[in-house]
Protein backbone atom coordinates (compact mmCIF):
# COMPACT_ATOMS: atom_id res chain seq x y z
CA UNK A 1 0.00 0.00 0.00
CA UNK A 2 2.80 2.37 0.40
CA UNK A 3 4.27 2.27 -3.52
CA UNK A 4 0.83 3.70 -4.35
CA UNK A 5 0.63 6.38 -1.66
CA UNK A 6 4.31 7.72 -2.27
CA UNK A 7 3.51 7.96 -6.34
CA UNK A 8 0.53 9.45 -5.34
CA UNK A 9 1.47 12.39 -3.45
CA UNK A 10 4.73 12.50 -6.17
CA UNK A 11 2.23 13.34 -8.68
CA UNK A 12 0.79 15.88 -6.42
CA UNK A 13 3.92 17.83 -6.42
CA UNK A 14 4.63 17.57 -9.82
CA UNK A 15 1.38 18.87 -10.58
CA UNK A 16 1.62 22.15 -8.49
CA UNK A 17 2.49 25.53 -10.41
CA UNK A 18 5.88 26.32 -10.20
CA UNK A 19 4.68 29.67 -9.09
CA UNK A 20 3.61 28.30 -5.84
CA UNK A 21 6.30 26.00 -5.53
CA UNK A 22 8.50 29.07 -5.98
CA UNK A 23 6.54 30.90 -3.27
CA UNK A 24 6.77 27.81 -0.62
CA UNK A 25 10.46 27.97 -1.58
CA UNK A 26 11.09 31.00 -0.94
CA UNK A 27 9.04 31.01 2.54
CA UNK A 28 10.83 28.39 3.65
CA UNK A 29 14.61 30.17 2.64
CA UNK A 30 13.01 33.66 4.94
CA UNK A 31 12.50 31.48 7.81
CA UNK A 32 15.71 29.95 7.99
CA UNK A 33 17.00 32.99 7.44
CA UNK A 34 15.20 34.40 10.41
CA UNK A 35 16.17 31.23 12.34
CA UNK A 36 19.79 32.14 11.61
CA UNK A 37 19.10 35.80 12.93
CA UNK A 38 17.39 34.68 16.01
CA UNK A 39 20.44 32.02 17.00
CA UNK A 40 23.09 34.95 16.47
CA UNK A 41 21.11 37.16 18.80
CA UNK A 42 20.29 35.22 21.31
CA UNK A 43 24.29 33.95 21.33
CA UNK A 44 24.91 37.69 22.18
CA UNK A 45 22.36 38.00 24.66
CA UNK A 46 24.14 35.20 26.78
CA UNK A 47 27.80 36.34 26.44
CA UNK A 48 26.28 39.59 27.50
CA UNK A 49 24.65 37.93 30.56
CA UNK A 50 27.92 36.10 31.42
CA UNK A 51 30.74 38.91 30.86
CA UNK A 52 28.15 41.80 31.77
CA UNK A 53 28.33 45.81 31.62
CA UNK A 54 31.30 47.34 29.33
CA UNK A 55 32.27 43.70 27.77
CA UNK A 56 28.96 43.77 26.23
CA UNK A 57 30.10 45.78 23.40
CA UNK A 58 33.30 43.47 22.87
CA UNK A 59 30.53 40.28 22.41
CA UNK A 60 28.69 42.30 20.15
CA UNK A 61 31.48 43.37 18.30
CA UNK A 62 32.62 38.85 17.82
CA UNK A 63 29.34 38.50 16.03
CA UNK A 64 29.60 40.87 13.55
CA UNK A 65 31.73 39.49 10.56
CA UNK A 66 29.29 39.76 8.08
CA UNK A 67 28.05 41.98 6.09
CA UNK A 68 26.35 45.29 7.51
CA UNK A 69 24.10 46.83 5.10
CA UNK A 70 23.31 50.07 6.47
CA UNK A 71 19.47 51.76 6.50
CA UNK A 72 18.99 54.51 3.41
CA UNK A 73 19.91 58.04 5.30
CA UNK A 74 22.53 57.32 7.76
CA UNK A 75 25.78 59.75 8.01
CA UNK A 76 28.90 58.78 5.66
CA UNK A 77 30.34 57.11 8.24
CA UNK A 78 27.27 54.65 8.15
CA UNK A 79 26.24 55.14 11.84
CA UNK A 80 24.51 58.60 12.66
CA UNK A 81 21.74 60.09 12.02
CA UNK A 82 21.58 63.77 10.94
CA UNK A 83 19.45 66.58 11.71
CA UNK A 84 20.01 69.96 10.65
CA UNK A 85 22.72 71.21 8.22
CA UNK A 86 25.52 69.47 6.78
CA UNK A 87 27.35 72.69 7.04
CA UNK A 88 26.70 73.60 10.12
CA UNK A 89 29.87 74.64 12.40
CA UNK A 90 28.70 72.74 15.37
CA UNK A 91 28.27 69.46 15.66
CA UNK A 92 25.95 67.44 18.42
CA UNK A 93 26.49 63.91 18.62
CA UNK A 94 24.32 61.61 20.90
CA UNK A 95 25.25 58.56 21.73
CA UNK A 96 22.45 56.21 23.34
CA UNK A 97 20.79 52.99 23.80
CA UNK A 98 17.31 52.89 23.68
CA UNK A 99 16.82 50.54 26.92
CA UNK A 100 19.30 53.19 29.10
CA UNK A 101 16.68 54.82 31.85
CA UNK A 102 18.97 58.21 31.62
CA UNK A 103 18.97 57.92 27.78
CA UNK A 104 15.36 58.36 28.09
CA UNK A 105 15.83 61.10 30.51
CA UNK A 106 18.14 63.18 28.29
CA UNK A 107 15.71 62.91 25.36
CA UNK A 108 12.35 63.91 27.81
CA UNK A 109 14.77 66.90 29.01
CA UNK A 110 16.45 68.03 25.88
CA UNK A 111 15.04 66.47 22.81
CA UNK A 112 12.58 69.60 21.80
CA UNK A 113 16.32 71.67 22.33
CA UNK A 114 17.95 69.52 20.07
CA UNK A 115 15.57 69.52 17.25
CA UNK A 116 14.59 73.31 17.50
CA UNK A 117 18.84 73.99 17.75
CA UNK A 118 19.22 72.91 14.32
CA UNK A 119 16.67 75.72 12.72
CA UNK A 120 18.91 78.42 12.53
CA UNK A 121 21.60 76.10 10.22
CA UNK A 122 24.22 76.89 12.55
CA UNK A 123 24.01 73.53 14.61
CA UNK A 124 23.58 69.82 13.34
CA UNK A 125 23.03 66.97 15.41
CA UNK A 126 23.99 63.18 15.11
CA UNK A 127 22.06 60.73 17.09
CA UNK A 128 23.92 57.84 17.33
CA UNK A 129 22.02 54.79 19.09
CA UNK A 130 24.15 51.29 19.76
CA UNK A 131 22.81 48.31 21.61
CA UNK A 132 24.66 47.23 24.76
CA UNK A 133 22.18 46.98 27.11
CA UNK A 134 20.77 43.49 26.22
CA UNK A 135 21.43 42.06 29.49
CA UNK A 136 19.23 44.55 31.20
CA UNK A 137 15.71 42.73 29.61
CA UNK A 138 14.89 39.30 28.95
CA UNK A 139 14.52 39.70 24.97
CA UNK A 140 17.51 41.66 23.65
CA UNK A 141 15.59 44.73 23.92
CA UNK A 142 18.34 47.04 23.27
CA UNK A 143 18.97 45.30 19.65
CA UNK A 144 15.49 44.77 18.70
CA UNK A 145 14.75 48.47 19.58
CA UNK A 146 18.72 49.45 17.33
CA UNK A 147 16.94 47.47 15.02
CA UNK A 148 13.79 48.85 14.84
CA UNK A 149 14.95 52.39 15.00
CA UNK A 150 17.40 51.69 12.16
CA UNK A 151 13.99 50.46 10.27
CA UNK A 152 12.54 53.93 10.69
CA UNK A 153 15.54 55.29 9.46
CA UNK A 154 15.05 53.62 6.25
CA UNK A 155 11.48 54.41 6.06
CA UNK A 156 12.58 58.19 6.72
CA UNK A 157 10.63 58.36 9.50
CA UNK A 158 13.72 58.42 12.33
CA UNK A 159 12.68 61.92 14.54
CA UNK A 160 9.31 60.88 14.65
CA UNK A 161 10.23 57.65 15.47
CA UNK A 162 13.02 58.10 18.14
CA UNK A 163 10.21 60.58 19.76
CA UNK A 164 8.37 57.63 20.44
CA UNK A 165 10.36 54.94 20.93
CA UNK A 166 11.80 56.92 23.97
CA UNK A 167 8.52 57.76 25.30
CA UNK A 168 7.54 53.81 25.17
CA UNK A 169 10.75 52.74 26.94
CA UNK A 170 10.17 49.89 29.26
CA UNK A 171 11.53 49.21 32.95
CA UNK A 172 15.07 47.54 32.91
CA UNK A 173 15.35 43.96 34.00
CA UNK A 174 11.67 42.77 32.18
CA UNK A 175 11.04 41.95 28.25
CA UNK A 176 11.08 45.02 26.99
CA UNK A 177 8.43 46.45 23.93
CA UNK A 178 7.43 43.53 22.06
CA UNK A 179 7.87 43.46 17.99
CA UNK A 180 4.02 44.08 17.70
CA UNK A 181 4.62 47.18 20.06
CA UNK A 182 7.43 48.43 18.14
CA UNK A 183 5.10 47.72 14.86
CA UNK A 184 2.97 50.25 16.08
CA UNK A 185 4.89 52.78 16.98
CA UNK A 186 6.03 52.92 13.47
CA UNK A 187 2.10 53.43 12.64
CA UNK A 188 1.85 56.02 15.20
CA UNK A 189 5.24 57.80 13.71
CA UNK A 190 3.70 57.97 10.03
CA UNK A 191 4.99 54.09 8.65
CA UNK A 192 2.52 52.31 6.75
CA UNK A 193 4.42 50.08 4.40
CA UNK A 194 4.08 46.77 5.77
CA UNK A 195 7.81 46.04 5.07
CA UNK A 196 8.48 48.07 8.11
CA UNK A 197 6.18 45.33 10.21
CA UNK A 198 8.98 42.70 8.19
CA UNK A 199 12.19 44.37 9.15
CA UNK A 200 11.48 44.47 12.31
CA UNK A 201 10.51 41.04 12.97
CA UNK A 202 13.06 39.50 10.96
CA UNK A 203 15.93 41.96 12.06
CA UNK A 204 16.75 42.87 8.80
CA UNK A 205 19.68 45.40 10.22
CA UNK A 206 20.96 43.47 12.81
CA UNK A 207 24.92 42.86 11.54
CA UNK A 208 24.33 46.99 11.42
CA UNK A 209 23.27 47.47 15.27
CA UNK A 210 26.13 45.05 16.10
CA UNK A 211 28.78 47.69 13.77
CA UNK A 212 26.86 50.59 15.13
CA UNK A 213 27.78 49.46 18.96
CA UNK A 214 31.45 48.59 17.74
CA UNK A 215 31.85 52.11 16.27
CA UNK A 216 30.77 53.82 19.56
CA UNK A 217 32.90 51.09 21.26
CA UNK A 218 36.28 52.28 19.53
CA UNK A 219 35.40 56.46 19.45
CA UNK A 220 35.74 55.70 23.08
CA UNK A 221 31.93 55.60 24.13
CA UNK A 222 32.04 53.82 27.60
CA UNK A 223 28.53 55.45 29.12
CA UNK A 224 25.26 55.93 27.70
CA UNK A 225 23.73 58.44 27.42
CA UNK A 226 27.34 60.19 26.13
CA UNK A 227 27.10 63.98 24.93
CA UNK A 228 29.48 65.68 22.66
CA UNK A 229 29.57 68.80 21.31
CA UNK A 230 32.39 69.86 18.86
CA UNK A 231 33.76 66.39 19.80
CA UNK A 232 33.93 67.56 23.66
CA UNK A 233 32.01 65.60 26.36
CA UNK A 234 29.56 67.03 28.14
CA UNK A 235 30.97 66.31 31.91
CA UNK A 236 26.96 65.67 32.54
CA UNK A 237 24.16 65.18 30.12
CA UNK A 238 21.59 67.95 31.01
CA UNK A 239 19.47 70.41 28.89
CA UNK A 240 21.73 72.89 30.82
CA UNK A 241 24.88 71.72 30.24
CA UNK A 242 24.20 71.39 26.36
CA UNK A 243 23.34 74.69 26.15
CA UNK A 244 26.46 76.19 27.40
CA UNK A 245 28.85 74.07 25.62
CA UNK A 246 26.56 75.13 22.18
CA UNK A 247 26.42 78.63 23.03
CA UNK A 248 30.28 78.48 23.87
CA UNK A 249 31.16 76.66 20.24
CA UNK A 250 28.85 79.20 18.26
CA UNK A 251 31.26 82.16 19.80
Amino acid sequence: MSSPTTTSRGSAEGQRPARVRAAALREQERRSERRRRRITVSVVALLVAIVGGGAAVQAARSTADGPAAAPTGVTTDGYGVQLGSADAPVLVEVYEDFMCPACGNFEAAAGAALREMTADGSVRVVFRPMAFLDGASTTRYSTRSLNAAACAVDAGRFPAYHARLFSAQPEEGGPGLSDDQLITIGTDAGIPDKSFASCVEDLDFLPWTQRATDAASKAGVVQTPTVRVNGEALAVATLPGLQAAVQAARG
